[in-house]
C-alpha cells in the first residue's frame, strides 16, 4: 500500500509541476492546519463548530480542507466559537 506521505515525497523530489503548485497553495495549507487545530484545542467536533458558527458541517469541512477561501467575517465567526483571537499579520516576503 502506497502512502500519502511516500507520494508527496517522491513527487517534490521529482515533479516540478507538483512542487510549483504546492508551493502556490502553502499559504491555504497553513490557514486550513491552523483551523484544525484551533477547532482541537477548542475541543469541539465539525458538527458542534458549526452550531455554534450557525453554519453546516459541510461548510467547516471545506474550511479545514482549504477548499474555501474564508472572508474576514467568517474568520471571526470562527474564532468567537472557538474562543480564540483572531489575528491577521502582513509579513514582508
Amino acid at each position: 500500500m502506497t502512502h500519502i506521505k511516500d507520494l508527496h515525497r517522491t513527487w517534490m523530489a521529482e515533479d516540478e509541476d507538483y512542487r510549483t503548485a504546492y508551493r502556490d497553495m502553502a499559504e491555504a495549507f497553513e490557514l486550513a492546519r491552523a483551523l484544525i487545530e484551533a477547532r482541537k484545542r477548542a475541543g469541539l467536533s465539525q458538527s458542534e463548530l458549526a452550531q455554534r458558527m450557525k453554519t453546516s458541517q459541510s461548510y467547516i469541512a471545506r474550511l479545514e480542507s482549504g477548499r474555501v477561501v474564508p472572508s474576514a467575517t467568517a474568520l471571526a465567526r470562527f474564532a468567537r466559537a472557538t474562543g480564540t483571537r483572531l489575528k491577521i499579520v502582513f509579513e514582508p516576503a
